[in-house]
Order: structure tokens, then C-alpha cells, then sequence
């Protein structure tokens, strides 16, 4: 059985909408799925999808895209019962929507929300890997950090395996393209992987360029378990037990 650590089930491109997704999900073998909040009005969603469903939990967060708008907007949402995290937060040097000052100072803001809540923190970031780990070294890093849709090398996973964060792998280890990646997701030691879809983007292969949706988990996985020769049984099985270790409130209500 499954476990999607990261997907947009707010977005209104979630094929078929959230309560379809999340049914198709389950019957697809998937039975746990994170709805990522990347500002307060996702986070709000998130979360009312989260109490609908005993199968989704929520995180609030705010997106690097965002950052210049404030992280004072997630206070309100931080005690709800189901939510698991803080994130998705971090660093987007990519497109730079927010300034990168603004970007540091949202990120840093929000790790210390992960501590002072004893919250897991959901990390995104996009060609800004060192000052990622500048932030998170001088911030402290808090004991359950996940680097979503990890998209680095295998040096890249070594800095954060040292770090003690979980990589989450998406769709995109399925990409023609993505050699440096499965390298990565090969070295991953089994206590450090987690799976995701990022949906409603990223599609796996054979579904790329079509709508995402958290049933595609398991397509995912699948890959990393031939990559890894191993099983898809096994490697279900060790990343859906290490999301309960890196969302442990989600452990303490199971």
C-alpha cells in the first residue's frame, strides 16, 4: 500500500477534482496522501480536504514564489488538527517570483514555525542547493525535514542524506532524461526514501504531459524498485513506514 507524500489537491487541474482524486487514489492501492499548502488560502484548502478524507492529512506553508507576500498569513491554520507540516517552503532561484531576499527570510521564518510547532518541514528548492543548506545549518534542522521532489545528484543526496533529511522522489526519476537523478534514488539508503507525485504535475512515464493524481504514486515507486532491483511490495512498504517517521504526527494518530 502507498503513501504520497506530496500532492495539490487544491488545484482545480487535479483530474476528475479532490474527492475524485482521493477516491481513485484509494482504489489504486494508495492509503495515505499529504495536501500540500503553499499559502494561506491552500493551506485553508488543504486542510478542509484533509477532514473530509481520513485518508489526507495537510500542511501549511508558503511557496518561494510567494514569499514576498508574508508568512504571518499561515499563523491562523497552524493548529488544526490534521495538519502535519510546515511547507512547502524554501528557496526558487529558478523563476525568482519573490525577491531572494524575501525567499531567505520566509524560508528561515518558516523553519523556526517547524520547531516552535513541532511540525515536519517541507522543503522545496531550485537551483539555490547551497544557500538551502546555509539556511537550514543556521537555523537548526528540524528532526523530520523532507527535501520534496528531490531533483539533485547523487553528491546532492549525500549532503542531505549527512543532514538526516528523507528525499522524496516524483515522477520525474521516470524521465528519459533524468540520469543523475536515478543515480541519486539509487543511493538513497532505504531509511531516507520517500515517494511522491507533485500532482497534479509531473506525470510519470507513461502518462508525461497528462494531468498528475496521487493514484500515480504507485507508478513512481514501481520505477524505483526496478532501479533498485527490488520490489514494488518492498519498497511500498519501507516508504509508506518512513512517512509515518518524517510526519510523526501523522504516526500518533494511526
Amino acid at each position: 500500500m502507498w503513501t504520497d507524500t506530496h500532492c495539490h489537491l487544491t488545484d482545480a487541474r487535479m483530474p476528475g477534482g479532490a474527492d475524485e482524486a482521493v477516491r481513485a487514489a484509494v482504489a489504486g492501492g494508495v492509503t495515505t496522501m499529504v495536501s500540500i499548502g503553499t499559502d494561506a488560502e491552500t493551506s485553508a484548502s488543504a486542510i478542509a480536504i484533509a477532514e473530509r478524507h481520513e485518508e489526507v492529512w495537510a500542511t501549511v506553508g508558503l511557496h518561494p514564489h510567494d514569499a514576498q507576500h508574508g508568512v504571518a498569513q499561515l499563523l491562523p491554520y497552524l493548529s488544526a488538527n490534521k495538519v502535519i507540516a510546515i511547507g512547502e517552503c524554501g528557496l526558487d532561484y529558478y523563476y525568482e517570483h519573490s525577491d531572494r531576499p524575501s525567499q531567505r527570510a520566509a524560508f528561515a521564518e518558516q523553519i523556526q514555525l517547524a520547531h516552535e510547532h513541532q511540525l515536519s518541514l517541507v522543503i522545496h528548492t531550485r537551483d539555490a542547493w547551497d544557500e538551502t543548506f546555509e539556511i537550514l545549518d543556521a537555523e537548526g534542522i528540524p528532526s523530520n525535514t523532507i527535501m520534496h521532489c528531490f531533483s539533485g545528484d547523487e553528491i546532492r543526496a549525500r549532503q542531505c542524506v549527512e543532514r538526516g533529511l528523507f528525499l522524496s522522489f516524483s515522477g520525474i526519476v521516470t524521465f528519459k532524461n533524468a540520469n543523475d537523478l536515478r543515480e541519486a534514488a539509487l543511493f538513497c539508503p532505504d531509511e531516507n526514501l520517500l515517494v511522491e507525485t507533485d500532482s497534479p504535475y509531473l506525470a510519470p512515464v507513461p502518462h508525461r504531459g497528462k494531468m498528475n493524481q496521487p493514484a500515480l504514486v504507485s507508478i513512481v515507486g514501481s520505477s524505483i524498485a526496478e532501479l533498485r532491483n527490488s520490489s514494488p511490495e518492498h519498497i511500498a512498504h519501507i516508504t509508506s513506514a518512513n512517512a509515518l517517521r518524517a510526519f510523526p504526527k501523522m504516526r500518533a494518530a494511526a
